[in-house]
C-alpha cells in the first residue's frame, strides 16, 4: 500500500517530469534568432530534465530497504544535475551581454564555487558528513547539510548581482525574464539549505525556466517585428524615391512639345490655349506632388492627373488619340504615379503618328480581390521578354505596388492588337 507522502511525492515528480520534458519540447520547436540560443535553451531543459527523472527515481526507491545503494546513486545524480544549473544562467547573461566567456571574472568565480560543491559532494559520499541514507532508506540531513549548499546559495546571489551590474546591456524583457528565474531560485536554494524542499525546488526551478524561456522568446519576437518593420519601412523608401526618379525623368521632348502646342493655340484657339495650360499646370502639380512621400493617394487624386496628362496629349495629336474613361468605382486609394505613368506608356509605345489612331480605356471596378483598374489601349503589342524601355517602366509600377500595397499588376497582350493592363489593389 503506498503511502500518501510517497504518493504525493510521485505526483509531484510526475509533474515535474511532464513539465520538464514540455520545456525541452519547446526549446527544440520554438524558432529563435541564432542557433546559439536554441542549443543552450536544448541542453538547459535536457538538464532539468534528467534531473526531475532522478527525483523521479528517487522517489520510487524511497522507502525501500533493499534498494539502498540505488537510492544513494539517484541521490548524488540529483544533487550533481541540480547544481550544474547553476553556471547557466551566468553563461546566458554572458553571452546576452555579448562578453566573452574565457574574459569574465564571473564566470571564473562562479566555476570555483561550483567545483567546491562538487568536492564537498564527493567528500559526503563517503563520509555522511551532509547527510546519509539509513538501512530503511530513508533520507537524513546533518546539521552541516547547510554548508554544501552555501556555495551554491553563492552563485545564485553572484548571478543577481551580475544581471543587476549589467542590466543596462539587456533589454527590459531579459533583465524581467533573469529576475523571474534567478530571485524565486536563490530564494529556493536558499532555504533548502535549512529545511528539506526538494520537490518544491524542482517544481519552482521548472516553472521559473520556462517562464525565463518564454519572456526571452517573446523578446526575440518583438525584435523580430522591430527589423521587419524597418524594413517595410526601408521599401517604402525605396518605392518613394523610385516616384521621385519617376517624376524627374519626364520627357524633355513632351514639355518642349507642349509648350510650342500652347504659344501656336494662344494665336488660334486661346480658349483651348487656356485649358490645355491648365491641363499641363494640372499635370506638373500632380507630378511633383508624388514627391510629397504619401504611402497612398486617393484613386480620385490620381485619377485627375491622368486625365490631365491625357488631355495635354490629346491636344497635340488631334485625331490620332482618343481616350474612354468608365471609372464608376473610384473610392479607394492607391500608390502615387500608379495610374499616369500606365497611360503614358501606352501613349509613348503604342501611339504611331503615321498608323491608325491609337485608343486608349481607363476601367475601375469593386472585384473579390479588390479594387481593380485596367488600361486598355489597341496599339502595340507590350513584349514583357523584351529588357527595354516600357518593360522596365512597368516593372517598376509593379514592384512599387508590391513594396506598398501588396498590389498586384498583370499585363495581357488584347485580342486585335493592344495591350491589357490590370492593376489590383487589395482592400484595406
Amino acid at each position: 500500500m503506498i503511502g500518501t507522502t510517497a504518493l504525493i511525492g510521485y505526483c509531484a515528480a510526475s509533474a515535474m517530469l511532464v513539465l520538464m520534458l514540455m520545456g525541452l519540447a519547446y526549446a527544440i520547436v520554438m524558432p529563435t534568432p541564432d542557433r546559439w540560443s536554441k542549443n543552450y535553451f536544448i541542453i538547459f531543459f535536457s538538464l532539468l530534465t534528467a534531473c526531475v527523472s532522478a527525483t523521479f527515481i528517487s522517489a520510487i526507491l524511497y522507502g525501500k530497504p533493499d534498494a539502498v545503494d540505488a537510492e544513494r546513486i539517484s541521490c548524488y545524480i540529483e544533487a550533481l544535475l541540480l547544481s550544474s544549473l547553476m553556471p547557466m544562467p551566468t553563461i546566458l547573461l554572458l553571452h546576452s551581454c555579448k562578453e566573452k566567456l574565457t574574459n569574465s571574472v564571473l564566470l571564473r568565480v562562479v566555476l570555483i564555487l561550483w567545483i567546491i560543491y562538487f568536492l564537498s559532494l564527493e567528500i559526503g559520499q563517503f563520509t555522511g558528513i551532509f547527510y546519509f541514507i539509513t538501512d530503511e532508506n530513508i533520507f537524513f540531513r546533518t546539521q552541516w547539510f547547510p554548508m554544501l549548499i552555501i556555495p551554491l546559495a553563492i552563485i545564485m546571489l553572484l548571478n543577481i548581482a551580475g544581471l543587476i551590474r549589467r542590466r543596462k546591456k539587456l533589454s527590459m524583457r531579459y533583465f524581467i525574464a533573469f529576475l523571474i528565474y534567478l530571485l524565486p531560485m536563490a530564494a529556493f536554494i536558499i532555504v533548502h539549505a535549512f529545511i528539506d524542499i526538494e520537490l518544491t525546488l524542482f517544481l519552482g526551478v521548472g516553472i521559473c525556466a520556462l517562464s525565463m524561456y518564454s519572456l526571452i522568446i517573446s523578446d526575440h519576437i518583438v525584435q523580430n517585428f522591430r527589423q521587419q518593420r524597418e524594413i517595410a519601412e526601408k521599401e517604402r523608401e525605396i518605392a518613394h524615391r523610385r516616384a521621385e526618379v519617376m517624376v524627374l525623368q519626364m520627357r524633355p521632348h513632351f514639355i518642349y512639345n507642349t509648350m510650342m502646342s500652347i504659344y501656336y493655340l494662344c494665336k488660334q484657339d486661346a480658349d483651348k490655349a487656356q485649358q490645355v495650360t491648365l491641363d499641363f499646370t494640372t499635370y506638373l502639380r500632380k507630378n511633383f506632388t508624388a514627391i510629397a512621400g504619401e504611402d497612398l493617394v486617393p484613386f480620385k487624386d490620381e485619377l485627375e492627373h491622368t486625365r490631365a496628362y491625357l488631355a495635354v496629349e490629346q491636344a497635340q495629336h488631334e485625331d490620332m488619340l482618343y481616350v474612354e474613361y468608365d471609372t464608376p468605382h473610384t473610392d479607394f486609394s492607391v500608390p502615387p504615379l500608379t495610374l499616369q505613368p500606365l497611360v503614358e506608356n501606352a501613349v509613348k509605345h503604342s501611339l504611331d503618328p503615321n498608323g491608325d489612331p491609337l485608343r486608349i480605356y481607363v476601367k475601375t471596378q469593386l472585384a473579390d480581390k479588390g479594387n481593380e483598374i485596367i488600361v486598355e489601349n489597341d496599339g502595340l503589342d507590350y513584349q514583357p521578354s523584351d529588357d527595354n524601355e516600357p518593360h522596365i517602366a512597368l516593372s517598376n509600377i509593379k514592384q512599387r505596388l508590391e513594396m506598398i500595397c501588396k498590389g498586384e499588376m498583370t499585363i495581357i497582350p488584347r485580342e486585335g492588337g493592344g495591350t491589357i493592363v490590370t492593376v489590383m489593389i487589395p482592400r484595406t
